[in-house]
């Protein structure tokens, strides 16, 4: 018997995002990529599993961002929930509006649209989307007129996609942090009240600390949110747009508890740069950031850093020696002996570090960007933290000179232990309107040969991450053995293409849109 809530307004996304990734949310980046080597199905389900979900078709984790559109609204006083994709069915003859979130509708960011330029196949996210937007479920609840709300990272897609916004008939699209705003949006829609298409929440109209909800409902791998913004101001950025505030502690480990109340039992610890928790400038604070860690590790087994920047990495070892003090004690007191994290070399160019990121470094110079990054990779790889770490080709004025001082740096990271993966500049943040990147770029012989480098770079330490750190135990075997099989196909087509392309490569011309249109 089909056990059913009542539910006016569903959450979901597709199964790209509605998955914990097997509790390794590196493997996630696998759905920015099209399968490779294997069978989509198979690929899917190395990256994407299905998630558990309890009698009415809810995830027990679903992605952070839709918890808290979830938790507004219920704080609010709708019936509204989150619901996976393969459960819409049994609630689009009731729904009044439709919500999909996504940090990559139609493989447009990074890294998606580097492997679309680089295989000219359609990414298993994208792909994944579309599937979503032209199910039953959704066509019947297009039929019956329920309104659809899209947001999230991603909102700006849409506006590449105009015929896709009046094709699936999406009533509005919002941009920014909605925590907040969400609530009086979705009055409107029930009331059809008028309301603009395209709502932009800007950095001024953030929300306060005091008015983001906490969470009802476990997240993906326990991710949780201790900052929000940025103060390092990035041009490519649209986080570095928003001011920097601190989650205080005691929301911090509520959400905790609510994961764990789901059996959820590691923790995420979300921000653009977790070291600057409790600081209101660009340096580390120690104290803040050890006392978060320690009363975390009294609750949880596991913890993961979303993401931190080389300069506070540096800055926070230099000087208080904090990177050794807060591996000590989660190495000694957790169920784990490595520590992941995403970080942003962008570039090996002093130059263009100067142009398009001059706070990046601070409190060094921009001149200094280089010896800043190899430090903090040496400080890493000294502390078993295994960064995940991104550059990017196609940057507005850039030059052949700062592409070969990326290669250059890249080759200095050699020897420390790390994924690297290169990415095609995205018109955001202070750079929005600029052209070049993935809207269409002149892929060079030395972008070629960046992107060669970073592969075997990734592909060296990919192995060795696999067999000492990453996903222990029997029941990650076969996963492991399928993604050992496309490392072995990985390397086998670039040794093709260095032995029959590069030798003759003098660049090429691409652009997503022109290739697929």
């Amino acid at each position: 018997m089909i056990k059913l809530i009542n539910v006016d307004i569903i959450i979901t996304s597709d199964r790209t995002m509605m998955t914990n990734h097997h509790g390794r949310e590196f493997l996630g980046f696998m759905a920015t990529a099209p399968a490779i080597g294997i069978p989509e199905g198979i690929w899917m389900a190395i990256c994407c599993p299905k998630p558990r979900v309890d009698e009415f078709g809810r995830p027990i984790e679903a992605p952070y961002g839709l918890r808290k559109i979830e938790a507004a609204l219920q704080d609010a006083g709708y019936n509204a929930y989150i619901i996976d994709p393969d459960h819409l069915n049994k609630y689009k003859d009731n729904a009044k509006i439709l919500m999909i979130g996504h940090h990559d509708f139609f493989a447009y960011g990074p890294p998606s649209s580097e492997w679309w330029l680089l295989t000219g196949r359609e990414p298993v996210n994208r792909r994944s989307f579309f599937k979503l937007m032209e199910s039953e479920a959704v066509n019947t609840m297009r039929k019956r007129g329920v309104k659809i709300v899209v947001g999230g990272p991603a909102a700006w897609q849409w506006l590449w996609e105009p015929e896709l916004v009046e094709k699936w008939g999406i009533n509005v699209i919002i941009e920014g942090e909605a925590d907040e705003y969400i609530v009086d949006i979705t009055s409107k829609l029930l009331n059809d009240e008028p309301i603009p298409r395209y709502v932009v929440i800007g950095a001024r109209e953030s929300p306060r600390i005091d008015k983001i909800p906490i969470i009802k409902g476990a997240s993906v791998n326990g991710l949780i949110e201790i900052t929000r913004g940025c103060p390092r101001g990035c041009m490519f950025c649209s986080v570095t747009l928003r001011p920097l505030r601190h989650i205080p502690i005691e929301k911090i480990l509520n959400e905790i508890e609510v994961n764990i109340s789901y059996s959820v039992k590691g923790a995420v610890l979300h921000s653009e740069d977790v070291l600057l928790y409790g600081s209101y400038g660009i340096e580390p604070n120690p104290e803040p950031v050890l006392k978060l860690h320690q009363m975390v590790i009294d609750k949880v087994e596991s913890i993961a850093w979303a993401h931190a920047s080389v300069a506070s990495i540096v800055v926070a070892q230099r000087r208080y020696k904090l990177i050794s003090s807060l591996t000590n004690i989660m190495y000694s007191k957790l169920e784990q002996n490595y520590l992941g994290v995403e970080v942003g070399i962008e570039t090996g160019s002093p130059r263009l570090a100067k142009i398009v990121m001059p706070a990046k470094a601070l409190p060094f110079k921009s001149e200094e960007w280089p010896e800043v990054v190899e430090e903090a990779f040496a400080i890493m790889h000294d502390h078993r933290i295994i960064p995940a770490a991104t550059f990017i080709l196609g940057f507005p004025n850039e030059e052949p000179d700062d592409i070969v001082k990326t290669i250059e740096l890249l080759d200095r990271l050699k020897k420390y232990r790390s994924i690297i993966v290169p990415m095609l500049f995205v018109p955001m943040g202070a750079l929005k309107h600029e052209e070049g990147g993935i809207v269409g770029m002149r892929i060079t012989p030395e972008h070629a040969e960046a992107m060669r480098v970073a592969f075997w770079h990734t592909i060296t330490w990919a192995e060795d991450i696999l067999t000492k750190f990453y996903m222990k135990g029997i029941r990650y075997e076969p996963i492991k053995l399928l993604l050992k099989v496309f490392l072995w196909y990985a390397k086998r087509r670039m040794k093709d293409i260095e032995e029959k392309f590069l030798p003759n490569f003098t660049g090429k011309d691409l652009s997503i849109r022109l290739a697929q249109k």
